[in-house]
């Protein structure tokens, strides 16, 4: 081996190495508590100041499953989980959140319900709602409300 190669397999090596010890060190360090990210969060402007929905997909980066336990938010005191089912929704206490896996909120399907809105959020404003988790840390979360007709491009389009 000449110096450049043995220069270039040792610097490939420390970077595996850096690679390996910082994926340990962030299960470790975490207690295990999964790394959950939210992404796509939008509210349709509601038609009137009784109930809103909201619409997100909540991403598990990590080999522990999580569980949506609860919605706080400045817009309601009543938020609430809902999940449809045969085109009826009810609110449920959880949600699973799998790991490695991903939990979607989305139109016609399982969602956030804010209930008796202290204000009518108009398009363009942005609400805060903080979720919380049965493991995770609790996840802060500006939600941009967009038209009535807005539908976020990755929900079940094909």
């Amino acid at each position: 081996m000449n110096h450049r190669t043995t220069r270039t397999l040792a610097a490939a090596l420390s970077l595996t190495a850096a690679l390996a010890i910082s994926g340990c060190s962030s299960d470790s360090s975490d207690g295990g508590k999964p790394g959950l990210t939210v992404s796509g969060a939008f509210i349709p402007e509601p038609v009137n100041a009784e109930m809103a929905g909201a619409f997100m997909v909540i991403k598990n980066d990590s080999k522990t499953a999580d569980k949506l336990t609860g919605v706080t938010s400045p817009l309601s005191d009543d938020v609430q989980i809902h999940e449809t089912k045969d085109q009826k929704m009810r609110q449920v206490q959880s949600m699973d959140v799998p790991a490695n896996g991903e939990l979607k909120l989305t139109r016609g399907g399982n969602h956030v319900m804010f209930m008796g809105l202290k204000s009518k959020p108009a398009v363009g404003d942005k609400v805060t709602v903080e979720l919380r988790f049965e493991k995770a840390d609790p996840v802060k979360v500006e939600v941009d409300v967009k038209e009535r007709t807005y539908n976020a491009q990755n929900s079940n389009a094909h």
